[in-house]
C-alpha cells in the first residue's frame, strides 16, 4: 500500500479546550473558529452548560461563547467529565478558586489518573477539596474555601503539565498578586507554552522571571479577543506525517511551521530518521526519501506524538529507543505497558522501563493481528499505520478515536491506495 494525498487537519484538542474555558471566563462574547468537535470538547461544553455558561454552535464549524466575567452562575453542580484530562484538571482549579460546591467525577480510568499534586497546590492557598474515593485520585468534592493567593503556590512539574496549565488558567480568578513556583523538572513544556500564548490573547500576561517561576498581578482579568481561530492538531497530524514517511507523500493542511504546538518537533525527528519535509504556506508535506533509521529519541517535549514514533520503529532499520515517556503511565491507559503488549503481537522485540521503551522491528511484521486499544484513541490511530506494511490489521473499538478525531479513519482511508 502507498499513502498519497492531502488532508485538512481538524482543530487541536489542547487548544480547543483551553480556549473554550478562557472564553467562558472572559467578558463579552468570543467566536471560536475551527473548534474541534470531539468527546473531550463535548465534556467541557456539557460541564460549562451545567455551570450556566451560554454558547451556541455556528455553521457547524464555529462556536460562540458568552463569557461569565470570572463568575459562573451555578454554585452547586455535579459534573461528569468522562476521561477528559483537559477538562477535569483546569475545571478543578477554576472551581476551587472561584468558589461553590461541586462534585467532579469521570469514568473509571479517570479515577485512576493522579490529581494529588494539583489538589495539594490548591489547598496551599485555602481551597477546600476532598477525595470521595481513593486519596490522590478523582472523584472530588469542592467546597467553598478561603482563598489567599498572597503566597507562593508550589506545584510539582514531573507528573503532568496539565496541573500547571490548570493553575495558570485559574490564577486570574484570585484577584490577588500570585506567584507559582514549579518544583523539579517540568515535563511537556511546549504544552505550557501553548497555555501562555493563548492566555496572552485573552489579556493575561504572566511574568516568567526565571525557569519555573510565574507571577501575575492582581489586576489581571480575562478579556475576550472577540474572535480566535483554532489551528490544526499537531498530535493528530503525526499519523499522516508518518504515513508519508513510510509509504508515499502526504500533505497536511491547516497547520504550518508557525504553529504554537510543540508536537511539530516530531518533524525534526523523522527528518533525522530519513523522511523528507516541506513547509508550505498553510500546510506541511512529508514524503518517503529512504528507509527510515532507528535512533534514540528524547520525547520529553512530545509525549503524544511519541506514540507514532513507536510505530515508525517497526518500519526502521535497527532499534529505536523512546526516552522520557514516564507520563505515558498516567494517560488514558498505561501506554508503556499497552504499547509493549501490542507491538509484541506484531513480532517486535520490546523492552520497557518506567520511563522508556526500546523497539527492535521484526524481519517481517506479523499478519492478521488484532490490536486492543484500551479505550485509548492514540493507540487506535497509530496502529492503523501497520496497513502500510501490506498487512491486515483489526483495530478493536475504533470508535475510541471520537475522543479527539471522530473522522480519523475516513481521512486515513482517503490517502491510502
Amino acid at each position: 500500500m502507498t499513502a498519497n494525498g492531502k488532508i485538512f487537519l481538524p482543530g487541536s484538542k489542547s487548544i480547543t479546550n483551553r480556549v473554550i474555558l478562557m472564553s467562558a471566563l472572559s467578558d463579552g462574547e468570543t467566536l471560536i473558529q475551527n473548534y474541534l468537535d470531539s468527546d473531550d470538547t463535548q465534556q467541557m461544553l456539557r460541564a460549562l452548560k451545567k455551570l450556566e455558561v451560554k454558547y451556541k454552535v455556528v455553521k457547524n464549524k464555529h462556536i460562540l461563547i458568552k463569557g461569565s466575567n470570572h463568575n459562573f452562575l451555578n454554585k452547586n453542580a455535579n459534573l461528569s467529565l468522562g476521561n477528559a484530562g483537559t477538562a477535569f484538571r483546569p475545571l478543578t482549579a477554576v472551581l476551587a478558586i472561584m468558589g461553590g460546591t461541586y462534585h467532579l467525577k469521570g469514568v473509571n480510568r479517570m479515577h485512576e489518573r493522579p490529581i494529588k499534586d494539583l489538589v495539594d497546590a490548591l489547598t496551599q492557598i485555602g481551597a477546600k477539596i476532598d477525595y470521595i474515593g481513593n486519596i490522590g485520585y478523582p472523584p472530588l468534592k469542592i467546597s467553598p474555601g478561603s482563598i489567599k493567593c498572597n503566597k507562593n503556590i508550589n506545584i510539582k512539574g514531573n507528573i503532568s503539565s496539565q496541573y500547571l496549565t490548570a493553575l495558570l488558567i485559574a490564577g486570574p480568578l484570585c484577584n490577588q498578586d500570585l506567584k507559582i513556583k514549579v518544583i523539579g523538572n517540568l515535563i511537556s513544556k511546549p504544552y505550557i507554552d501553548i497555555t501562555l500564548k493563548l492566555l496572552t490573547q485573552f489579556g493575561i500576561r504572566y511574568k516568567n522571571n526565571e525557569e519555573g517561576n510565574f507571577t501575575l498581578s492582581a489586576s489581571s482579568r480575562f478579556k475576550s479577543p472577540k474572535k480566535i481561530k483554532v489551528e490544526g492538531d499537531a498530535s493528530s497530524a503525526s499519523y499522516f506525517f508518518a504515513a508519508g514517511a513510510i509509504a508515499g507523500s502526504v500533505e497536511v493542511s491547516n497547520i504550518n511551521k508557525s504553529s504554537i504546538q510543540g508536537d511539530l518537533e516530531f518533524l525534526k525527528i523523522i527528518k533525522k530518521m530519513g523522511a523528507n519535509i516541506e513547509y508550505l504556506s498553510d500546510s506541511i508535506k512529508v514524503s518517503k526519501k529512504r528507509k527510515l533509521t532507528g535512533m534514540t529519541i528524547d520525547c520529553k517535549n512530545i509525549p503524544d506524538a511519541a506514540m507514532t514514533l513507536a510505530i515508525l520503529a517497526l518500519f526502521a532499520k535497527g532499534s529505536t529507543t523512546l526516552k522520557s515517556i514516564a507520563s505515558w503511565r498516567v494517560k488514558e491507559t498505561d501506554r508503556i505497558s499497552a504499547m509493549e503488549a501490542e507491538l509484541k503481537k506484531l513480532g517486535a522485540s520490546v523492552l520497557s522501563t518506567k520511563s522508556s521503551i526500546t523497539i527492535k522491528p521484526p524481519k517481517v511484521i506479523n499478519n492478521n493481528i488484532v490490536i486492543d486499544t484500551y479505550d485509548d484513541h492514540r493507540i487506535a490511530m497509530c496502529f492503523s499505520l501497520i496497513c502500510l506494511a501490506n498487512k491486515n490489521i483489526v483495530i478493536n473499538d475504533p470508535d475510541c478515536t471520537n475522543k479527539t478525531y471522530p473522522n480519523f479513519f475516513k481521512d486515513l482511508g482517503g490517502i491510502i491506495e
